[in-house]
């Protein structure tokens, strides 16, 4: 599985309230330019181009069902990892699933964190690929 990787602002965004994160939308956007660190928006981030059934800025919704925390570890977790499916042609070459927010306006579809899975990946048409969040999509340690 992917180490999940946190963007810098992330933490900084948490401090100053731009996160709901048990009730804002979020979702994965698919890449091939390796993430900088130090980017805060998704508009700064290379998206693949759209097509065979990837659609950018709607793809990849994650669902969340839980929001906790237990002796000062939060956890986020959701209901099923995101799939996407090649509908119609192929999707990528992409290496990298980035996780941002959807839902804040200000700033606009903030940042949190990716996966990189070490290599490009092309889904054919009808072939899946799972971002596996595992157990919870983050912890945050106090």
């Amino acid at each position: 599985m992917a180490s999940f990787v946190k963007y810098y602002c992330f933490v900084e965004h948490l401090a100053e309230k731009v996160h709901n994160l048990g009730s804002d939308q979020l979702r994965i956007a698919l890449t091939n330019t390796a993430p900088t660190l130090t980017h805060t928006l998704l508009s700064e981030i290379t998206e693949i181009s759209d097509g065979g059934g990837y659609t950018s800025g709607t793809s990849g919704a994650v669902t969340v069902i839980g929001s906790s925390q237990t002796t000062g570890v939060y956890s986020l977790t959701q209901s099923a990892d995101v799939v996407f499916t090649a509908s119609g042609g192929t999707i990528g070459p992409f290496r990298y699933a980035v996780l941002y927010n959807d839902t804040p306006t200000s700033p606009l579809n903030p940042l949190i964190g990716y996966w990189d899975y070490t290599s490009n990946i092309t889904l054919q048409d009808t072939e899946t690929f799972t971002v596996n969040m595992g157990a919870n999509i983050l912890q945050i340690d106090a």
